[in-house]
């Protein structure tokens, strides 16, 4: 064991003393445990979303005891201004963060996070893997001492994801977006969700041993690029079964300000070698098919990550008093409009899974001696044999409702709704809490068809260009706001400035309108050919500062 993880024990034992001596922590008959786990980039590509293509047969059995939630959506598709978003229970426009260099403690407020509000009410809070994204964003701890007891752990084997770790058939490493591996060949002899598997289960005995409440986040690293992943998963998805994105062109009547470049990709040594041109030069078919294989691939070998640690709680019997959420903090686009990577406010980009399970509330009968989530390993999975959804929701739901929605679930008071201005409140939420939803049918919901999800993406220029996937905050000089409702997602691109956070609502650059009962994948643009001054008026209500 090396020094840091003697270190980290340490504190875990500093940590548990407390405990016994009854001095701040809650004994864990007191309340339910939280197991959250966050997957990078992961859109609805899932068995229990209807995808019939790809193979999760442990979230897909997680989300057979589960209450899932079908339409559920980010408030913005790029990893650290959601994941801040989610876990303070406040939207990007709150935070004001849309890029990755600014740390909202210092600049938007001191507001309390999910995990923190847990900790100070009794619970051991730990962080494995990626939960708050890396960087300035979480103050370069992940937020540590604030929102985690100990300090969040981080696999030795991330150092290398972006590195030339892809060997190619000329026998050199090159860092490829394309990089099936043999794990025993690559450095460290693992990969990072392997590590916080590990790392995550040794967790969970440890506060087994303590017998703590506890607030477990787990993040996984894929199937965020470069598709990095064990090959072994490349032959659950042979190339003659692929297709490519039902809609692999660019919509003719999309906004340029719409389209993202996909210039993260573009970076990678075996993308560069096919001389795509810029912006909108479209990928060889051979390797779109070559990008939908691994990315299927690492959503499985993900999938087997989730379904060891779902196993190790049914064996240290934490399944009848954790809750588990699964989500992801967006989606990616495997081609659709032409485009491969999230930064948009289309639904491939926003709509990501989302499921609660809760003992003895989400369950369906089980046989009573038996595992709860035995561990299904995918590569000898055959199709069919896991229940469906447990509890299927269709009402449209926001993943800024999720810090709500588990204080309630715990039976923590749920921190109160945000005012207008919350600049100097550190504890409320700009998210209700979605339990009301547990218990009611579809038809039943009287939210149902009302509800609605807040979307939003910045861009720096009117037309792609090399930064309008990733704009700095200074760079940002339109924002797009986006509505999702059941019926429609409605989207306008107005003028922002970026100094004082605002937009200009009168100022619009481009809007798009799409009615996704007989328009689903969001090709045809109605914008221009409808009557939408009450969907602009809904939309301004909401997000006129």
């Amino acid at each position: 064991m090396g020094w840091e993880s003697m270190w980290i024990w340490f504190l875990f034992g500093a940590v548990f003393a407390e405990v016994q001596a009854g001095e701040r922590l809650l004994n864990s008959t007191d309340g339910m445990n939280v197991l959250f786990i966050i997957v990078d980039d992961l859109r609805t590509t899932l068995g229990c979303y209807g995808d019939a293509v790809v193979k999760t047969p442990n979230i897909d059995q997680l989300s057979s005891q589960s209450v899932v939630f079908q339409n559920a959506y980010a408030q913005q598709a790029v990893c650290a201004p959601s994941r801040v978003s989610l876990l303070t229970g406040r939207r990007p426009s709150t935070t004001k963060l849309f890029d990755f260099n600014s740390y909202w403690r210092v600049h938007a407020g001191n507001y309390s996070t999910m995990p923190q509000y847990f900790k100070e009410n009794g619970y051991v809070t730990m962080s494995v893997g990626k939960v708050f994204h890396p960087g300035i964003t979480g103050n370069h701890s992940d937020d540590y001492p604030y929102s985690w007891s100990i300090p969040p752990y981080h696999p030795s084997s991330e150092k290398y994801e972006n590195q030339k770790a892809c060997k190619s058939k000329d026998g050199k490493l090159h860092a490829n977006l394309v990089c099936p591996v043999d794990v025993t060949e690559v450095p460290e002899a693992t990969l990072p969700d392997i590590q916080s598997t590990k790392e995550a289960i040794r967790s969970l005995h440890s506060v087994k041993k303590h017998n703590s409440s506890f607030f477990l986040a787990v993040g996984y690293h894929k199937p965020h690029i470069p598709f990095r992943y064990p090959k072994e998963y490349k032959k659950l998805y042979p190339m003659e079964n692929l297709t490519l994105a039902p809609d692999p062109h660019i919509p003719e009547g999309l906004p340029p300000v719409a389209y993202n470049p996909w210039m993260d990709i573009r970076e990678r040594e075996d993308v560069q070698a096919l001389n795509v041109s810029f912006p909108y030069g479209p990928i060889p078919k051979h390797f779109q098919l070559l990008i939908r294989q691994s990315y299927f691939a690492s959503v499985s070998y993900m999938d087997a990550q989730v379904g060891q640690l779902l196993s190790a709680l049914d064996s240290l019997e934490f399944t009848n008093t954790t809750i588990v959420v699964f989500t992801s903090d967006h989606g990616w686009s495997l081609g659709e409009h032409g485009e491969w990577a999230k930064y948009s406010n289309f639904d491939v980009a926003t709509h990501v899974p989302l499921m609660f399970y809760v003992p003895g509330r989400t369950t369906v009968p089980v046989t009573p001696l038996g595992p709860v989530f035995p561990f299904i390993d995918p590569l000898s999975y055959i199709p069919g044999t896991i229940p469906p959804p447990g509890r299927n929701r269709n009402v449209v739901v926001e993943l800024v409702s999720i810090f709500a929605t588990v204080s309630e679930l715990v039976g923590l008071p749920v921190p109160p709704d945000c005012p207008e201005s919350s600049f100097h409140i550190a504890l409320c939420t700009e998210g209700a809490s979605l339990v009301p939803h547990f218990n009611v049918s579809d038809e039943d919901d009287d939210e149902l068809i009302e509800s609605v999800a807040y979307s939003m993406y910045p861009r720096p220029s009117d037309i792609p260009q090399w930064n309008s996937d990733r704009p700095d905050l200074k760079d940002i000089k339109i924002m797009g706001y986006s509505i999702r409702t059941i019926d429609y997602r409605y989207t306008i691109w107005v003028t922002y400035n970026p100094t004082n956070f605002t937009p200009t609502f009168q100022d619009v650059h481009a809007g798009e309108l799409y009615f996704v009962e007989d328009d689903p994948n969001q090709d045809n643009n109605l914008y221009n050919r409808s009557m939408h001054d009450a969907l602009s008026s809904k939309l301004f209500a909401f997000m006129r500062p």
